[in-house]
């Protein structure tokens, strides 16, 4: 036993910023916490940041250059515990500008997309726009106002902030949003910014299907360096505008355009409860198997009636990053009516997304973890729910609020919100009470470490020559990349031995089996990204130990083709491995991190999972500083086997063994 250094852990978080529309990345795009420029994302959109100490609420604006995208403000979760947290940031494209006569009095409709009725629309009267001095500008203006449409589900990734605000107390209050805009007026010639105010919302009542909310509907601004929003005024009635031959009635506010912010049509929304969530590692939900770091997101959602599964809009959201004992997320409720409000819940870790528990064809609370009668209150449903060839990765509930009266909704897992320590209930309450599920999908992968480790808790690593993990303060994944030709799908085995360290020479430091995923342009090929021990330093930091890995397939495969640039680095950094086996390929594992030109793809970080994930989704890419969830077969392999199955009707050695033992 040895003294050595502390290291104070390091809060990060880490992702990738793309285009909502497009998927395109956002290149060198800039970032700020607060007022400050923090740093830029890569050519592929990626971006760390490092949490600042005593960091209640991660505020981070993300601006593209080109200003061709909407500037993002959100509201990161983080592990205050340390390590990094991953995070995939959608910005909205703006809209194409129209051209204004600045002279003449001007509308806007705001989202009219898709067919439908506007909710409303900005009134600009004549002379309203101005140059930052003051000046009345008449000429022509470029007008982009770009709106968010909570009528579309696919725009509550994209939306800016958590739609919370600031009340009097300075208690953080939700919102419930009708939808937000971006403008963008510019004069027509130079490109100059203008200014405009005040200027006119009108926002049709029609559209506001509560009618408690028509009374307490304001407009309000997006503070960028809070991420809270403002308010900037009260939306009252107005008389009718006769429209396609209806009476329609108006909210009319009152607005003054001076700086580049988001606007928003809100309402503040009292009715709160707390949905209680946890992760585990696989579907046999063991208490002692939860997951830490998993970011479990919630979408309110504001059912049809009589149409629970086709929400005609979503309210607000929250990401909340799970603990020891799950995660409690902020959701609107409703007591008179169980289905007033409905959540939209999803789970992913390191860019991995978990499974919820099924809902069909027989719902099983035992699974899911809520007892009935509750649940049937609930109503449960998974995302596949009435097409099974739908993704399984959510489940949507009912926001019903637990009657105080009822024994059987006091138990989890919703929780009505009066005070903080409904709250800490919320968060304490134990492992046995009701709460919501999701799972790791285990099938298709199996780890074995000789020196166990838990990777959601750095604390259990322990310092051995045997250690799959030599540095507890820097994690190093290592992947290479196996094509396999074959009608099939095939585990692949990589199997990780001392190779060139006295101490460890011959001795096993872990296994790791990973299925094939297909390629979908390529007939009969798939391929796996399989994890090896790193080649470097063991943990006691004075010797190298390049790794002896060996790679094979679980099947009649036969090795056909390894990537030229690899056995010609292996041929120059003796000694080599033997590869007189064709089933299989050896190799002491390099030192460099070589890159997908070799079919290596290496990645270091304080978080072990999510060095992983990111290696894999470079793997899955066949780049070095890409990210895909769809396999990529021909790109960035490192070794190929070539796969034959047995003609249908003939049957192995081994049964005909059993058969006819002598002709055998």
């Amino acid at each position: 036993c040895r003294l050595s250094p502390c290291a104070q852990p390091r809060v990060l978080v880490q992702g990738r910023v793309t285009a909502a529309d497009t998927g395109e990345p956002l290149r060198f795009g800039h970032i700020f916490l607060g007022g400050k420029q923090v740093g830029f994302t890569g050519y592929q959109g990626f971006f760390t940041i490092e949490v600042p100490p005593d960091t209640q609420r991660l505020v981070a604006r993300f601006v593209d250059g080109q200003q061709r995208l909407v500037d993002a403000v959100k509201v990161l979760p983080f592990d205050r515990r340390g390590g990094a947290v991953y995070q995939e940031v959608k910005m909205l494209r703006k809209k194409e500008p129209v051209e204004l006569d600045g002279g003449r009095s001007n509308a806007i409709p705001l989202g009219e997309a898709g067919g439908r009725e506007p909710v409303g629309e900005l009134v600009l009267p004549a002379g309203v726009f101005l140059r930052p001095s003051g000046e009345v500008f008449n000429g022509t203006v470029k007008a982009s106002v770009t709106f968010v449409d909570p009528r579309d589900m696919g725009t509550a990734s994209a939306a800016s902030s958590d739609l919370s605000f600031a009340n009097a107390e300075g208690e953080i209050v939700p919102l419930r949003t009708y939808g937000m805009f971006a403008v963008d007026f510019r004069e027509g010639d130079s490109g100059a910014a203008l200014q405009a105010g005040p200027v006119q919302v009108r926002m049709d009542a029609a559209q506001v299907w509560m009618a408690e909310h028509l009374q307490k509907m304001k407009l309000w601004s997006l503070n960028p360096e809070s991420g809270l929003w403002e308010e900037e005024g009260v939306l009252r009635p107005a008389g009718g505008d006769r429209r396609k031959r209806e009476e329609r009635t108006f909210l009319v506010g009152n607005l003054e355009i001076r700086e580049r912010r988001l606007f928003n049509l809100d309402v503040p929304e009292d009715r709160r409860c707390f949905v209680k969530v946890r992760a585990y590692s696989n579907e046999k939900f063991n208490p002692y198997e939860q997951l830490e770091g998993v970011v479990i997101s919630l979408i309110n959602l504001e059912p049809q009636p009589g149409f629970p599964s086709n929400p005609r809009a979503w309210g607000r959201f929250d990401s909340v990053v799970t603990g020891p004992n799950g995660a409690c997320l902020p959701a609107f409720c409703d007591a008179r009516r169980p289905d007033a409000y409905s959540a939209l819940v999803t789970a992913t870790l390191g860019g991995e997304e978990l499974e919820a528990v099924a809902s069909s064809p027989k719902l099983n609370p035992n699974a899911v973890g809520v007892a009935q009668p509750y649940l049937g209150k609930l109503g449960y449903r998974r995302s596949d729910h009435e097409d099974a060839a739908l993704k399984k990765t959510a489940f949507q509930i009912n926001v019903a609020k637990p009657d105080p009266n009822n024994v059987d909704e006091n138990n989890g897992p919703v929780y009505s919100y009066r005070s903080l320590r409904d709250l800490r209930e919320c968060e304490e309450a134990p492992v046995s009470a009701n709460h919501l599920r999701f799972y790791r999908v285990e099938v298709d992968k199996y780890e074995y470490n000789v020196v166990p480790f838990k990777e959601s808790d750095v604390t259990s690593w322990t310092g051995d020559y045997l250690a799959w993990w030599p540095n507890p303060q820097e994690f190093r994944a290592c992947y290479i990349k196996v094509q396999l030709e074959g009608p099939q799908e095939y585990m692949v085995r990589s199997r990780n031995s001392g190779g060139s360290h006295p101490r460890t020479r011959g001795q096993l430091y872990g296994l790791r089996d990973s299925r094939s995923v297909r390629d979908p342009l390529l007939d009969n090929t798939s391929a796996a990204c399989v994890e090896f021990k790193c080649g470097g330093m063991l943990f006691d930091q004075s010797l190298v130990d390049r790794t002896l890995v060996t790679i094979a397939p679980q099947g009649s495969c036969r090795r056909t083709a390894i990537n030229g640039l690899l056995r010609d680095y292996l041929s120059r950094h003796p000694p080599l491995a033997d590869n007189n086996h064709t089933g299989a390929f050896s190799m002491l594992a390099p030192l460099d991190p070589l890159g997908h030109n070799y079919g290596i793809y290496t990645v270091t970080d304080q978080n072990p999972r999510l060095a992983k994930e990111i290696a894999i989704g470079r793997c899955f890419a066949g780049t070095s500083d890409g990210f895909s969830r769809e396999m990529r077969a021909g790109e960035g392999t490192a070794v190929t086997f070539s796969c034959q199955e047995r003609p249908p009707g003939r049957e192995s050695f081994f049964q005909r063994l059993l058969s006819s033992p002598a002709e055998a």
